[in-house]
């Protein structure tokens, strides 16, 4: 049997049965009696609530996983990329514009597969527990917005990273990695001046206290903020967030019109503390160069398998193609995006608790910011005794009550 192939169906059998496993285990994890740091926050109702609301997405979320899981190998063992392939060329288009449709192609029938599912989450899970306030209507806009980015963004930057390794040789994943990276620094002004307002309605924070606090705030500890926002999050639902985007001087705070109904000035304050101290760390730039390096790895791997043989005979393929490489390397690459997304995933919760930590030393007690995380994760229905294996495995955030013993 194919090695190539032993390694993918193995990878992802593996994948299914940790995340499988994980869930389960979280789902025996749960325990009756409520946590004493939550006695006053979470009632009896809403507590058992939060726990069947674990309980529906984990089931639902091994279920959609076997279901693509199932989908996937016997695309696989029937060769149907190759049919996918077949049919794309019959039109005798050029090798560029083969790959876009071949991308296309895949796109679409994964998300005709994934859209049912979509529907019932948003629509039947989110609606069960009072979460979802998504219309039918903003359901479908945001879709079609969805398609258009992933048309002009995705589109264009394929189309170079394809030609690129089309047309320059052995050196063409140098040439690759400094676009992609470059691309990775423009996103995020591109996100907080275009992208984001496609989908929110970011209006100015009302002068008052709150924005007081908060400006105050900022220049105390010297974080350049150009905006203070508030999102309209409650447009989709009912949960809670806040978060800072953008590079240099053009930085925006956007905090979820649900947090600003849900906390006090002092608690809001406190979860804004944390994320200005992802900043002052140094977390993101950190992420943006562990980000930029992973990539480069990856891409230099990928340049070891282009057009090999074994590797498209895996997938039962006549004919090679770069566009063909980079689907087949990115399934044989999996074993390893997995083990880094661990890695990543550590060294983010470690990001947590020193945001965690900033936020307590700068506002002068962790008290607010306990608080606050009490009510976002009550507000949520967050599960408050998360398996070990879970954290360990999809978890950037530590469990709350890790955050919350630690800030004590």
């Amino acid at each position: 049997m194919n090695i190539y192939l032993i390694i993918i169906v193995s990878a992802l059998l593996v994948e299914f049965l940790l995340n499988t496993i994980s869930g389960w285990m979280d789902v025996k994890n749960l325990k009756t009696s409520l946590p004493s740091e939550f006695e006053g926050f979470y009632s009896r109702k809403k507590y058992v609530n939060s726990q069947e609301y674990l309980k529906v997405n984990t089931r639902f979320s091994i279920m959609t996983s076997f279901i693509n899981l199932l989908v996937l190998l016997v695309v696989i063992f029937i060769g149907g990329f190759n049919f996918v392939d077949i049919y794309i060329r019959s039109f005798g288009f050029s090798p560029l514009v083969n790959g876009l449709i071949f991308f296309g192609i895949l796109f679409l029938l994964q998300d005709i597969l994934s859209t049912p599912f979509s529907v019932y989450h948003t629509f039947v899970i989110e609606e069960r527990f009072g979460f979802n306030k998504t219309t039918p209507n903003t359901y479908l806009v945001d879709k079609l917005k969805s398609y258009a980015l992933l048309l002009i963004l995705g589109g264009g930057v394929l189309s170079l990273v394809l030609s690129l390794f089309e047309n320059m040789g052995e050196y063409a994943w140098l040439l690759v990695w400094v676009v992609l990276a470059a691309f990775s620094v423009i996103l995020q002004p591109l996100f907080t001046a275009f992208i984001a307002p496609l989908f929110n309605r970011f209006t100015p924070l009302e002068k008052g206290d709150l924005r007081n606090e908060i400006t105050r705030f900022a220049k105390k500890v010297d974080f350049p903020v150009e905006r203070i926002d508030v999102m309209d999050g409650s447009l989709r639902s009912s949960k809670a967030n806040a978060y800072f985007s953008g590079i240099g001087k053009k930085k925006r705070i956007a905090l979820y019109d649900t947090l600003i109904a849900e906390h006090s000035n002092k608690e809001l304050l406190a979860i804004v503390a944390h994320e200005i101290g992802h900043y002052k760390k140094g977390h993101i730039i950190q992420g943006i160069i562990i980000s930029i390096i992973q990539t480069g790895f990856m891409l230099f791997m990928f340049s070891l398998f282009i057009n090999n043989v074994k590797l498209f005979q895996a997938f039962q393929m006549e004919s090679l193609s770069v566009y063909g490489s980079l689907m087949f390397f990115s399934l044989l690459y999996s074993p390893l995006q997995m083990g880094l997304s661990i890695v990543n995933n550590y060294i983010s919760r470690k990001n947590e608790f020193e945001a965690d930590n900033f936020a307590r030393e700068n506002t002068g007690s962790g008290k607010e910011l306990i608080s606050g995380l009490k009510k976002l994760t009550v507000n949520n229905l967050g599960n408050l005794t998360p398996h070990p294996l879970t954290v360990f495995l999809n978890f950037s955030h530590p469990p709350v009550l890790e955050r919350i013993r630690t800030l004590k």
